[in-house]
């Protein structure tokens, strides 16, 4: 799916335009995904932990590698006024601990979005990016790890359809934590 799409965020007034990464944007798309992590996790996970993970996990490098994959497909939200990157979604073949997993399965990688421009409909735009995609693939599920504690995150996933199939181990820093496997069936 290559459209764009422009959503209107209540909380905020601001404009936001979804549409699919190319390969000029590792750097938004780095710098969306450190911002929204720290949010999300400051006061929840050890700091010093949030800033290990981002460091590996949110540098432009891995970005730009998503972008270089063939299998892999990226969109990012940025403003309408200034494309200021405000969050992004990334699918993947998956790498989850399942023992059903085939080759008709992909993973939401990475869904985020800064917390000002929750409620205006630009998650679930991203998410309708990646079903969407998905759906062209081929694939039979899209699955996703998600912090077991991120209530608003597992609610959200929850009202687009995604059940729980699973655990994991989620390394962050220097700590260990709870991940649910959620699956959502393409095939319905």
């Amino acid at each position: 799916m290559s459209t764009a799409s422009t959503s209107t965020s209540p909380a905020t007034g601001d404009a936001v335009r979804i549409r699919r990464a190319g390969a000029d944007d590792a750097g938004a798309l780095a710098l969306a995904g450190a911002a929204t992590f720290l949010e999300t996790y400051a006061g929840i996970l050890h700091g010093r932990d949030i800033v290990e993970h981002c460091r590996k996990q949110h540098a432009q490098e891995v970005y730009a590698d998503w972008l270089d994959d063939a299998g892999a497909a990226l969109w990012l939200a940025e403003t309408a006024e200034g494309a200021a990157p405000v969050g992004y979604a990334v699918i993947t073949p998956p790498k989850l601990p399942l023992h059903d997993l085939s080759g008709g399965d992909l993973e939401l990688k990475r869904i985020y979005l800064l917390s000002r421009f929750h409620g205006g409909g630009v998650g679930r735009e991203l998410m309708e990016q990646a079903v969407a995609e998905a759906r062209v693939r081929g694939a039979r599920r899209l699955l996703l790890g998600v912090y077991a504690g991120n209530a608003r995150a597992l609610a959200f996933y929850a009202r687009n359809g995604f059940e729980h199939v699973g655990e994991r181990r989620f390394q962050v820093g220097g700590n260990t934590y709870g991940d649910a496997i959620l699956a959502l069936d393409l095939r319905r």
